[in-house]
């Protein structure tokens, strides 16, 4: 899995915002906030990689259990494919 070409990360004041790119700036209406944790994921996502990954890096990084980790990104990738944000 890997976060579509046309989205990129940013950093607003202290909140983390998806900003559309290229074609995509023109279609795209609203806004897509992240968590620390989501802008985490994101980055990794954004090189490309699969769920197992994302889990280990996770499970690195934070004091989290692994089925909750595992709970929490299934759910963030739900939503990302449901946004049409990775492919």
């Amino acid at each position: 899995m890997k976060i579509k070409s046309d989205y990129i990360l940013k950093k607003i004041a202290g909140s983390y915002v998806v900003v559309p790119v290229r074609t995509r700036a023109v279609d795209f209406s609203g806004i897509i906030k992240l968590s620390e944790t989501g802008a985490f994921l994101w980055e990794i996502l954004s090189k490309g990689a699969e769920k197992e990954t994302l889990l280990a890096r996770m499970l690195e990084e934070y004091e989290v259990d692994e089925a909750t980790a595992s709970a929490d990104i299934d759910r963030f990738l739900r939503k990302l494919q449901e946004a049409d944000l990775i492919e």
